[in-house]
Parts: C-alpha cells; sequence; structure tokens
C-alpha cells in the first residue's frame, strides 16, 4: 500500500475487531509510518474536543478510545503477534492462558502451530471418513429388442419385461489412530443373477515420512478366500514417484500370489505419465498419459495383457460455470471389440453431483450409466439396453436423459435450491439480527462526528477541482428485469466515503466494505455492490464495484460521456 488511505483502511480494520466487525487480512501490509499517519487522522476525526453536543462527545470519545487501542496493538510487535494469531480475546491479560506474553513474535506463532497441530491430532482421533457405493445392473433389453411371437399367447405380454439382474454394495470407514497411523475398515457384498457373496477387508495405514507410507491389508470372503497384502508408496525425487503392491489370495485352487508397481513422473506443470506392471491372474503391461488442467481432462493409455489388450483415449471439457458442467468422450479398442462412450455430469446442489454416460460398443451393444455422487456416498446404475447397435437405443439413451434432467430441473432442484438458500439467509439474518440493528447504530453515529470533516475536506476538494463524492450506495442492487420484483437494500455511505478521500484520492483495499465507519450489512447474506456517483475536475463520473473487489478512483474509465 502506498496511500494514506490504505494505511487509514488497515487501521479501520483493527478496530474493526474492536467496533467496526470486518476482515484484517491486510494488517501485515502497512508500514509504521502509514500506520501513524492513519492514525492521527483517525484521531483528528473523533476527537471529543471538537464536538460540542454532550450526546456526539460520549460517541466521539468511545470511538477515540478505540481508535487508540487498536494503534497501540498495531505498533507492538508482540501483541500485534498475538492479536493476528489469536484475536482480541488473546490481548486479554486474564484470559491468556496459552503462552508467555513475553516470548518474540516468532516463539508465539511457534507455539501456536504446536497446539494447532495437537488441536488436529485429537480431531482426527474423533473423525471417520465413511465412503460407500451402491451399483444395481438394470437389464432393460426387453424395451427395445422384444420377441413378439413369443408374449402374443401368455397373459401381459405386451408390457416389457425390466429386471435387476446384479448389484453391489460396498462401504468403508477411516479410523486415525495418530497423525501417522491409519486404520481402514471395509466390506461390499455382490448378487448376480441369483448368485452372491461378501467380502471384508482391514488396512492399516502408517506415513513413515514425508516422502512416502506403507500399508498392510487382511481380508477375507466366501467367494475369494483369505487375502494377505502389503504396499508402498515413495517419493524417489519431487517430480517421480513409485507404488509397489503385493498379495497373496489363498483359496481352494491354491495360492496365487499378485504383484503390480506403478512407475509415475510429473511431465510438465499438468501431465502425468504412469508405467504399470502387474504379475498374476491377470498379467499385463500399461501405459499412460494424463493430461489435467482447469479447463480440460485427456488420457491415453495402451495396455498389453492377457485377457485384457486394448487401446484408449478420452477427453473431458470442463466448463467455468457455478454448476461445474463436464462433457466427455472416448474410444476404447482391443482384442475384445470396440466401445464408443460419451456423456456429461453436472453439480445439482452443493453436495451432488448426476452425471450420465452412453456406452456403444461391439458385440457389448449399448448401455446407459447413471452415476450420482452424494457426499461421499455414490449411486451406480448401468442400465443394459440391446446386444445390438440400434439407433433407436442410441436415440433414446442420449435424449431420454437429457429431457429427464431438464424436467427434473425445473420442477424440484431449482425450486429445492431456492427454498434452501431462503432458509438459509434467514436463519442468517435472524442469528444476525440484533449485531445488525446494533451495528446500524453506531454507524449512524460515525457519519454524525463526520459530519465537520467531510465539510472541511469538500470545501479543500473544490478549492482545486478535486474529487467530490456526489452520491454513493451500498448494498443489494436490483439491475437484472427477471428479478424486477425484487427491492432493492442499499444505504447512503456518500459521508463515509467523502472523508475516507485524501489528496484527490480513494482507495479502498480488497476487503469487505461493510466493517468501514459509516457502513453496515444491509442485506447479510446477499451479494453486494458499492456505487459511486462523483466528480473530479468538473467532470461527472460513476462507479459500480463488488464487494470485496479493491477500488481506486478517480479513474479516466469512470468518466461519464455527456456528449451523447
Amino acid at each position: 500500500m502506498s496511500s494514506d488511505a490504505a494505511a487509514l483502511c488497515c487501521v479501520l480494520d483493527a478496530v474493526g475487531e474492536f467496533f467496526f466487525p470486518s476482515s484484517f487480512i491486510i494488517l501485515l501490509q502497512a508500514t509504521q509510518e502509514e500506520l501513524k499517519a492513519a492514525y492521527r487522522r483517525l484521531c483528528m476525526l473523533y476527537h471529543p474536543d471538537k464536538h460540542r453536543d454532550p450526546e456526539l462527545k460520549r460517541q466521539a470519545e468511545q470511538l477515540f478510545n478505540l481508535v487508540h487501542e487498536a494503534y497501540e496493538v498495531l505498533s507492538d510487535p508482540q501483541a500485534r503477534a498475538i492479536y493476528d494469531i489469536y484475536g482480541k480475546r488473546g490481548l486479554d491479560v486474564e484470559g491468556w492462558e496459552v503462552v508467555e506474553r513475553k516470548r518474540t513474535p516468532a516463539e508465539i506463532r511457534e507455539e501456536y502451530e504446536r497446539l494447532q497441530r495437537e488441536r488436529e491430532e485429537r480431531r482426527l482421533q474423533q473423525r471417520t471418513n465413511p465412503k460407500g457405493t451402491i451399483s444395481v445392473g438394470i437389464d432393460a433389453t426387453d424395451l427395445f429388442d422384444r420377441y413378439e411371437e413369443d408374449y402374443e399367447d401368455t397373459a401381459g405380454g405386451g408390457v416389457p419385461h425390466v429386471e435387476i439382474n446384479k448389484m453391489h454394495i460396498s462401504q468403508s470407514i477411516e479410523a486415525p489412530l495418530t497423525t501417522r497411523d491409519t486404520a481402514i475398515l471395509s466390506g461390499s457384498l455382490s448378487t448376480h443373477n441369483g448368485n452372491g457373496g461378501g467380502t471384508i477387508n482391514l488396512v492399516m495405514r502408517r506415513v513413515t515420512s514425508a516422502k512416502g507410507w506403507g500399508e498392510v491389508e487382511l481380508g477375507a470372503g466366501d467367494t475369494h478366500g483369505p487375502l494377505f497384502g502389503m504396499k508402498i508408496f515413495r517419493n524417489l525425487t519431487p517430480r517421480f514417484f513409485v507404488t509397489a503392491q503385493c498379495g497373496l489370495q489363498f483359496s481352494s485352487r491354491g495360492v496365487r500370489p499378485g504383484f503390480t508397481t506403478v512407475l509415475a513422473r510429473h511431465l510438465d506443470k499438468n501431465t502425468m505419465g504412469y508405467l504399470q506392471w502387474r504379475w498374476g491372474i491377470q498379467s499385463s503391461m500399461n501405459t499412460s498419459i494424463v493430461r489435467d488442467t482447469k479447463s480440460s481432462h485427456f488420457t491415453f493409455a495402451m495396455q498389453l495383457g492377457i485377457p485384457h489388450t486394448f487401446m484408449m483415449m478420452s477427453y473431458q471439457y470442463k466448463f467455468q460455470d457455478e454448476d461445474q458442467t463436464k462433457i466427455k468422450g472416448s474410444v476404447k479398442s482391443g482384442f475384445f471389440g470396440t466401445v464408443v462412450e460419451y456423456g456429461a455430469e453436472r453439480k445439482i446442489s452443493r453436495h451432488s453431483v448426476l452425471g450420465a454416460t452412453v456406452s456403444v460398443g461391439v458385440p457389448q451393444g449399448v448401455s446407459l450409466k447413471i452415476k450420482l455422487n452424494r457426499a461421499s456416498q455414490t449411486y451406480f446404475f448401468p442400465i443394459h439396453l440391446t446386444d445390438q447397435l440400434l439407433p433407436s437405443a442410441v436415440f433414446y439413451a442420449t435424449v431420454g436423459p437429457l429431457a429427464f434432467y431438464l424436467a427434473i430441473q425445473q420442477l424440484i432442484i431449482r425450486p429445492y435450491v431456492r427454498a434452501q438458500k431462503e432458509q438459509e439467509l434467514d436463519k442468517q439474518r435472524e442469528s444476525s439480527a440484533s449485531n445488525i440493528a446494533k451495528k446500524k447504530q453506531e454507524a449512524e453515529a460515525a457519519v454524525l462526528l463526520m459530519q465537520e470533516s467531510v465539510r472541511r475536506i469538500i470545501e479543500a476538494e473544490e478549492s482545486r477541482m478535486g474529487l467530490i463524492i456526489l452520491n454513493a450506495w451500498y448494498g443489494k442492487f436490483v439491475t437484472d428485469n427477471s428479478r424486477k420484483h425484487e427491492r432493492a437494500k442499499v444505504i447512503d455511505v456518500t459521508v463515509p466515503l467523502q472523508c475516507l478521500v485524501k489528496d484527490s484520492k480513494l482507495i479502498l483495499t480488497e476487503t469487505t466494505k461493510s466493517g468501514l465507519p459509516g457502513f453496515y450489512d444491509p442485506c447479510v447474506g446477499e451479494e453486494k455492490s458499492l456505487k459511486v456517483l462523483y466528480q473530479f475536475r468538473g467532470v461527472m463520473h460513476q462507479v459500480l464495484s463488488g464487494d470485496t473487489e479493491p477500488l481506486r478512483i478517480p479513474k479516466q474509465s469512470h468518466r461519464i460521456d455527456t456528449d451523447t
């Protein structure tokens, strides 16, 4: 920060913890000289002797003491370090039981980080990370490939037969034992055409260093028998790591050993290369390249093995929207045939992502795969439509889910999300109603105290044809025609902004403006903006700025063209 106005905002942010609540991220950016200049300016603004009215004098005295207290904190390196870490409560002598106050700022931060680690360890011991998957396979081939003759002589033969032919349920939980050790318990149940089974696995994982970890796995099941395995991960260099896994599967046919190793390397900032070798029941060698950027994801893989040998290429495009929409396509070809897949996924609520993929292949036929991720749970519905390549199946598999999604989005999801947001806003308003009323009263008192200073600032700016704030509003503006029914919620902040003008400049930092003197939040939880109409060198200017956007005026781009 290079101006006194920016330093003024810095002190105001410190005062914010005591009086005006706002973010104080920018505290460490101000120099002592800038803090002193801002402190002197605030003292002149809020000095009690400048006001004759008893009520104004009392309010000014209160603000003056808070500014003085805030400056003492910012100018003392030790107190400032405590304040930056613990906030105002850390400065209370009676409540200071965490660390000695005579330590240096560096020692205070080190002690704080140690306590944070201890709290994190206790939190880990009480936390589990449940994950689950439910997969339901549906056979719907009768919808597109029917034997009409067979149904003519049977009751109800005109109704297509759709059945669930397989199901898989798996669940796992993590139990952190220490910051290094984690136990993972998982189990699964599967059934296919009336036959089923289950497995249970226990994994003990230990982080050996910042470069690697290892784990031991024990498993049992009624289909494959007991399992014993080990796995290690190691970073060889900052750009290269290796994973090795070995296991012994016990069954009625004897012991089946297996070994898998993966070598991976960062080819560039967004690209990874993998080389995998698997030996055992299904031996293979696989190489792949994965490139992941902010807007796309690309994968190319080749595998030689028994029984699976194939080449695969996939591409995913990520839209930069709030719903995190993605479209994807892939082609996979090998000894088994060729499969082409395309689909899309989209975030439908805060914790839910819905996706659909159409799979067209030879000789696999046509399938539709629907996937719903809800928090840590995954629901998967593979629907087999035909064993052949039928255009009608491809068409309905593509258009059907899209039409269904649009209908659900319009009739259920959007009203539900809208109602959720309204409920959250109502709760937020209720919880902060008394606090907002208090801040509104304090802001109005601050505006009264600024009147005399603002009058002098305007006179000085008029004499030099400088910066005059004609009108300024802060809050929620309704500019969209589709939202005309909503009411704008704004407050007049002309006086507070004019008070921040110095040397024909106004600089607001990248933080919420609701914490500035004379400001308060008129619409809790809603998006806010600052609209300013000002005059500079006799020319009208106007600007609309977001709540947390930095603002610097005057600017040539704000000029209002009066020639049209």
